[in-house]
């Protein structure tokens, strides 16, 4: 009991912006669920006394300000259950073999996630294996929505290739010989089986044919890439071979077989006036300056929403399709600011990281973190991954991993006199 205290101690010590920003960003959404009188709701938000108040009698009731209070207690405890897996991992992961431990069993969970959604469609089967969904061409794994599979693989890559840099090693003074044994054994032994991981989780990303996900993730990998190649010193000709490989094997090729060239149409035939995302992001504007502050409320876009909606727009839409913007309408600015400088400070983090670090495995876990904010800032500008709980749950975890990318020891029989 008393290592466990001690441990939580030292993680709160560590990392006591993370616990200040996480604990500002839950106290802020409470503002939206404490009671409040009605007499005061409604001089603050009198529309929230309107539809579903009418009969309250003023002065004798107590309300929150939330227009959906019960989703917005389903947000709160998932935010609150999103903070503690964050300070779990902190607290947890404090070795590297643990260290390497998380980013293979997220890397594994997204090979599995890409044989089940890739056997699907080429099996030809009517209806999915597990919920009986009808399957179409378009690969979805165990997800309903292509976009939030996509993203899923998007973040279980970064995982991936993070756990592949952490096993390069060290190049630096070895001579051609043990430098070409060394390069054979990386990939005559199990990693090679990692290897053909990576290109299954590339095919079921490119099958499930969602222009942003394979789009964020391409772009992604290439930036995060080329900032290791400048700035982890010594250069490694290996971490450059790996990445030359990427592209030719999993792009050119095998992508080309497995359906890029159909991904490729799509962003070639995306027509703004056919779409009606935009346009949803355009109604919802007024919603950002009329609740600029605290928000409307956790969860309660779909309930706001629709007194906005254009009559051009004929679809129910429960999401902004944006993360950005449903964040500030839900939270309020300030709420949004304060996750924006949560993820901004881990990747703070991950870059010294880049910098700093010499061992593998922080570079490792800072390349995993790093290339997944691009992915997820990406997507989250014309999506909602963040709505799919097991996208967020995996993204909290590599945000933690590149918090701790600069700080966590490495053992010196581990590095052979190497900086770490």
């Amino acid at each position: 009991m008393a290592f466990h205290f001690r441990t939580v101690t030292v993680v709160v010590r560590q990392y006591r912006v993370f616990v200040l920003l996480w604990i500002l960003f839950l106290a802020w959404q409470l503002l939206n669920l404490i009671p409040l009188p009605a007499s005061l709701i409604a001089n603050l938000r009198p529309e929230k006394l309107l539809p579903a108040y009418a009969n309250v009698q003023l002065g004798t009731s107590w309300l929150p300000l939330s227009f959906d209070v019960g989703q917005s207690q389903i947000v709160f405890l998932k935010s609150l259950c999103y903070c503690l897996l964050f300070f779990s991992v902190l607290a947890l992961v404090r070795s590297t073999s643990r260290l390497k431990l998380v980013l293979i069993t997220i890397s594994a969970s997204g090979i599995f996630q890409a044989i089940y959604g890739s056997l699907e469609v080429l099996s030809g089967v009517d209806y999915s294996l597990v919920f009986k969904q009808p399957v179409t061409h378009i690969a979805t794994g165990s997800f309903i929505y292509k976009n939030h599979f996509a993203n899923y693989l998007l973040l279980t890559l970064c995982a991936a290739l993070g756990y592949l840099i952490a096993s390069l090693g060290d190049d630096d003074g070895l001579s051609k010989r043990e430098r070409l044994r060394k390069w054979l054994k990386f990939w005559l032994g199990n990693k090679v089986l990692f290897r053909i991981g990576i290109i299954i989780m590339v095919i079921a990303l490119v099958m499930s044919r969602s222009r942003m996900g394979n789009t964020a993730f391409f772009v992604s990998m290439t930036i995060t890439a080329a900032m290791g190649l400048w700035y982890f010193k010594p250069r490694q000709k290996s971490y450059i071979a790996l990445f030359v490989s990427m592209l030719v094997i999993d792009i050119m090729i095998v992508s080309s077989v497995f359906g890029l060239n159909e991904v490729k149409e799509r962003l070639e035939q995306t027509d703004l006036t056919h779409e009606s995302r935009d346009e949803v992001v355009t109604d919802a504007l007024p919603l950002l300056t009329e609740y600029p502050l605290i928000g409307t409320g956790g969860g309660t876009f779909y309930t706001v929403y629709p007194q906005y909606q254009s009559e051009s727009i004929q679809h129910f839409y429960d999401h902004a399709h944006n993360e950005y913007l449903q964040f500030s309408i839900e939270f309020g600015v300030i709420g949004a600011l304060l996750m924006g400088v949560f993820v901004l400070f881990c990747g703070i983090n991950a870059f010294k990281a880049f910098q700093q670090r010499h061992h593998p495995l922080p570079r490792g876990a800072a390349f995993a973190c790093f290339m997944a904010i691009i992915g997820m800032a990406m997507h989250t500008s014309v999506d909602f991954p963040l709505q799919a709980p097991a996208n967020t749950a995996i993204f909290i975890t590599l945000l933690a991993l590149g918090a701790m990318s600069n700080r966590i020891r490495v053992r010196q029989s581990t590095t052979r006199s190497r900086k770490s």
